[in-house]
């Protein structure tokens, strides 16, 4: 139940006065305290097969659980069954969850025999209490160890016997006994982890799992996660030959290969039309910068973790080798918008210049840790279709406004149509600027998003340090939701940077300077879209649009003039001129995703037509030259997935 706002146990204790709502355990809520109960089962497990096993932290994560342990031997899918029945055990016990509340010294006399328990019962007595000690802990997973008020300890008690068989340090809440958990949970996979996320600390061994009400819900998402695993783009790349990242170049950076670039240069080049077509100016910036860009804009002072070390360059030295001039530290840019703002600042602007729109594919480096690298979606080095928009105050609304119709409308052209908005406000712990600025920022992207008519979510404290931002949430083809593109409004850099402009009374005033990633980055979009279109993209983004396909070798010719043609009319097209038989041919290109297979047999020839073949194996024979030629120039240019013998 939630009290007075406050999630709590069932047995916690309530009063008249006490606003109680209940949590169900299909909500948000319940399915975290679910996912969290099933994580102290599976420590409880661990410990009953190994006692010798050390406990980390163990908290709910999207659709599931982990829990991280210190043992001395890795654990291998063998152990993942075994640790399943003992869990089983457990559950079919109805081991109550009973809350304590403890001192620290109390806790650690408990606990004597887990460092890493005792490490954070030392984090919480150094810390204030309540948000303060949440930030000091570095992180939500390791408050739910020892987050809130007050320390507490959480007993599995013997409903049979009243005896506690086994303990952990945590926040709770919990359900109220372990068969609830019931047999919706699985134990999915094994990873390792350093303690709390730094790589100066023991290496553990990471459990994961997920949970849920029921059976059939478990099903389900065992059913979602097998055709994720289908669409994985790292897994499509390598099939389809559209990129890789070699081991010589280093983790987290790609290199696109020849079809995967056509891919990307399509996705580039449209968005590029479309950007001029909306009144962006195209500017360019270079990779590396001296530190004081970055320390006026303060991403030295809030964001030096994510960047790349730097590097020491422009000293001189003489015959002797002493130094004579001081070294500059030069940086990989982590982002593009300083850089943007000295071009605004370059010449003095006027009312009448505004708003001005500045866009750039620009690359950008961050020094993301090895353990969080994956594929495309988290890489080190990346192209940001990045836009700064700098207007007056008085228009930022609208131009606000404008900006989110554009960007939707764009994410559709991509075919990318169910999303959501999110609203990301202050992180009180950091952040630069006033808090009427920040409120008054806010209030406008609330205002703008919520006349947008989407569905809007609240990220309390998810902005960036320098102002509050709008992300489109946006599902894809088998319902994820995938952070898209960002807009977010900034008093505090223009001021940071000294930006002004002459206003129609001569005065002079700052601007108002908007943020704006449509794709985020290149890389993470291309992902995303290989996922959504599990590789089969539509026409105009495929890399071969059309193959033809003789019945036999003596029609090859008779291909090559329409092929020719397709060619002539900016149609990507080939003819398979290879020793292998027709089967192999169709097999081998519909396992490409090609969308159109045009093949030609003696029929075919006689009457100055084609047979289509589509991807999911239907065709539609006997179609004229001129038709065939028209309806796939028309599938190109209307952006349609091909699906059988129509567009969609």
């Amino acid at each position: 139940m939630r009290v007075n706002g406050e999630l709590r146990d069932l047995a916690a204790t309530v009063t008249p006065t006490d606003a109680v709502e209940p949590v169900t355990l299909s909500s948000a809520d319940g399915l975290n305290i679910l996912r969290h109960s099933a994580a102290h089962v599976l420590a409880q497990a661990v410990q009953t097969v190994n006692p010798a096993a050390r406990l980390g932290i163990g908290p709910p994560v999207t659709d599931g659980f982990y829990y991280d342990f210190d043992v001395a031997e890795p654990f291998t899918p063998d152990d993942i069954k075994s640790l399943e029945k003992a869990m089983d055990r457990i559950i079919r016990q109805g081991q109550r969850f009973v809350r304590r509340v403890v001192t620290a010294d109390e806790a650690r006399a408990e606990l004597a025999a887990e460092p890493y328990k005792l490490e954070l019962i030392g984090l919480k007595g150094a810390a204030p209490s309540g948000d303060d000690a949440r930030a000091e802990l570095g992180a939500d997973n390791e408050s739910v160890e020892v987050g809130g008020a007050e320390l507490t300890i959480y007993d599995n008690v013997d409903p049979k016997t009243g005896e506690t068989v086994w303990k952990d340090l945590c926040r709770g809440p919990h359900l109220p006994n372990t068969r609830m958990i019931g047999n919706g949970y699985s134990l999915t996979r094994l990873a390792a982890a350093y303690w709390r996320g730094s790589e100066k600390n023991p290496q553990l061994q990471r459990i994961y799992g997920t949970a849920w009400p029921t059976k059939d819900e478990l099903r389900a998402y065992q059913a979602r996660q097998e055709e994720a695993a289908k669409r994985d783009h790292r897994k499509l790349g390598a099939e389809l030959d559209l990129f890789s990242f070699p081991e010589e170049i280093g983790s987290g950076l790609p290199v696109f290969h020849p079809r995967g670039g056509i891919i990307r240069q399509e996705m580039e080049n449209y968005s590029r039309k479309r950007h001029a077509e909306a009144g962006y100016d195209f500017v360019y910036t270079p990779h590396i910068t001296k530190s004081n860009l970055f320390e006026t804009s303060g991403h030295l002072d809030w964001y030096s973790d994510g960047m790349f070390p730097p590097m020491k360059l422009d000293a001189e030295y003489d015959a002797d080798g002493h130094m004579t001039r001081q070294g500059v530290d030069y940086y990989l840019k982590p982002m593009n918008c300083p850089f943007h703002n000295l071009i605004f600042r370059s010449s003095g602007r006027s009312y009448r210049d505004l708003p001005m729109r500045l866009f750039e594919f620009g690359s950008v480096y961050r020094y993301e840790k090895s353990g969080v690298v994956h594929g495309l979606t988290r890489v080190r080095g990346m192209t940001q279709d990045d836009a700064h928009i700098y207007t007056t105050k008085e228009g930022m609304k609208e131009e606000l406004t404008s900006t989110l119709n554009f960007v939707l409308k764009l994410l559709a052209d991509y075919g990318l149509e169910d999303y959501y908005l999110e609203l990301s406000t202050k992180d009180p712990k950091k952040f630069v600027g006033s808090d009427e600025a920040w409120d008054e920022a806010t209030q406008t992207l609330a205002e703008v998003a919520e006349a947008s008519g989407l569905e809007l979510v609240s990220d309390p404290g998810g902005a960036a340090f320098y102002g509050p931002k709008i992300s489109v949430q946006a599902r894809d083809a088998i319902g994820r939701t995938w952070q898209m593109s960002t807009i977010q409004l900034d008093f505090n850099l223009p001021e940071r940077f000294d930006l002004e402009y002459t206003a129609p009374d001569g005065s002079r005033q700052r601007p108002v300077m908007i943020h704006r990633a449509l794709f985020g980055s290149i890389e993470r979009f291309f992902a995303v879209l290989t996922e959504h279109y599990a590789g089969a993209f539509p026409v105009w983004l495929s890399p071969v649009q059309v193959v033809g396909i003789p019945v036999s070798e003596q029609y090859g010719p008779y291909l090559d003039e329409i092929i020719g043609r397709l060619k002539a009319a900016g149609v990507r097209a080939q003819v398979d001129h290879s020793d292998d038989r027709m089967q192999k041919k169709i097999r081998n290109h519909t396992k490409a995703k090609v969308p159109f297979q045009l093949i030609v047999g003696e029929e075919d020839q006689a009457n100055g037509a084609v047979s289509f073949r589509f991807r999911d194996g239907s065709q539609d024979n006997g179609v004229p030259i001129d038709e065939a030629i028209t309806r796939i120039v028309a599938a190109i240019e209307t952006r349609a997935q091909v699906t059988g013998q129509g567009q969609s």
